[in-house]
């Protein structure tokens, strides 16, 4: 099992990132790289969880998503070509006292068959990199998707501010599916 650790800090609030976690809808990818809209699809979807099947490259998990402490989110991986055992995702949010959000990602990566298992070792290493440059890329998105726009004087502009739509490890920024 491959756990991996990473802190962040974003201008986005704990409410506008976990909008973007929990936006399931088409363009998902926009956000997370590794989500493709091809592999997504809600099973289910409650104010604060969701059953998402999301993924890319040939990898795909279904995740139970758990929001419903608004500063800490929770994917549990519940079926998955590749990952099993205790693969999951949580992110914790932290807001600080100069306006800006302190982000903890944990991943955990346990692969269930010979390709989960080498993918794990992959993740456990140099992946560590490519997943912390996912994140990075994750949180500039969805702080673009809420900077104010054009004229707008203080409003929260971008799409997705309601979670609305059809999936994330990935959930992921540190996308849900690494491959």
């Amino acid at each position: 099992m491959t756990t991996l650790h990473f802190t962040e800090t974003t201008t986005a609030t704990p409410e506008q990132f976990v909008a973007g976690l929990t936006d399931f809808g088409p363009g998902r990818h926009e956000l997370f790289g590794n989500s493709s809209d091809k592999y997504l699809k809600v099973h289910d979807k409650g104010p604060t969880y969701a059953d998402v099947t999301e993924g890319s490259n040939g990898i795909w998990e279904r995740l139970k998503y758990d929001w419903s402490d608004p500063r800490h989110v929770v994917m549990t991986t519940v079926d998955s070509n590749i990952w099993g055992g205790h693969s999951s995702h949580s992110y914790t949010f932290t807001p600080q006292p100069d306006g800006t959000t302190k982000l903890d990602v944990d991943v955990v990566r346990e692969g269930k068959n010979l390709k989960g298992r080498a993918t794990e070792l992959v993740v456990g290493s140099v992946g560590k990199g490519v997943i912390r440059k996912a994140l990075k890329d994750t949180i500039k998105a969805v702080e673009a998707r809420n900077q104010p726009s054009g004229g707008d004087s203080g409003g929260q502009g971008g799409a997705g501010q309601g979670g609305a739509g059809q999936g994330g490890a990935g959930p992921d920024p540190v996308p849900p599916a690494e491959g």
